[in-house]
């Protein structure tokens, strides 16, 4: 399993776990509440889907609701498939809530896992928001250094442009100091009193969670029926 497809499924599972979806409100929802999911496609989405089912982390259901079963007879179309979350996957997914290990740190599994922090232990966050810092301290040393080395051979836009790469850095260093001082604290952020876990924490600083450029929400054409 590759680390992207790893962190797909994850997050899929963090999702499902707050409630049964559709594919396209499920695809939405890794949009919307986890930018760095925007470059996933329906024909990534579904094999990942059918995947966790064979696992026996999820099955599959009709609509959910008496309107969509009798509107998929009436138009012709089968019933929309809705995913459920089984009691093995929701075992696996607190299984994966509670490591800790370097892939943690990486900039797009720590996005997703930061994500669903509103249902992680306090010293798992700790764990991981330390270990994310201390990945970023190690990165911003070598581009210090790195800069150091070849300033004077470089033009001032490459130049430029190698400052604002650092100053991102250091931006979330100081952001994952606040959180770790507020952590230490006791405190916990605080979001929307009836938003799910990925929602309330899509805080602002956070990496992995802004539009990119050249984003188009929702052109994608829905298709939850079974395939």
């Amino acid at each position: 399993m590759s680390r992207r497809s790893g962190i797909l499924e994850f997050a899929v599972l963090g999702l499902l776990r707050e409630s049964p979806m559709h594919g396209y409100e499920l695809r939405k929802r890794l949009n919307t509440s986890l930018g760095v999911f925007r470059a996933f496609s329906y024909g990534t989405l579904y094999p990942c889907l059918k995947t966790l089912v064979a696992y026996g982390w999820l099955i599959e259901e009709p609509g959910h609701t008496p309107e969509d079963a009798l509107a998929a007879p009436l138009a012709g179309r089968r019933a929309k498939i809705v995913y459920r979350l089984t009691a093995e996957g929701k075992e696996h997914f607190e299984e994966l809530l509670a490591q800790t290990g370097p892939d943690a740190y990486e900039d797009e599994h720590f996005a997703a896992r930061f994500a669903f922090f509103g249902q992680t232990s306090r010293d798992v966050r700790m764990r991981v928001l330390e270990g994310r810092r201390s990945r970023l301290e190690e990165r911003l040393e070598k581009m210090r250094a790195s800069l150091a080395r070849t300033r004077e051979r470089l033009d001032d836009y490459t130049l430029e442009l190698q400052r604002h790469g650092m100053e991102s850095v250091e931006r979330e260093v100081r952001w994952l100091n606040e959180l770790i001082e507020s952590e230490r604290a006791g405190r916990d952020l605080k979001g929307p009193a009836s938003g799910g876990s990925a929602q309330q924490n899509n805080t602002s600083g956070a990496p992995g969670v802004l539009p990119r450029p050249g984003d188009t929400p929702g052109t994608d054409t829905p298709d939850d029926t079974a395939t």
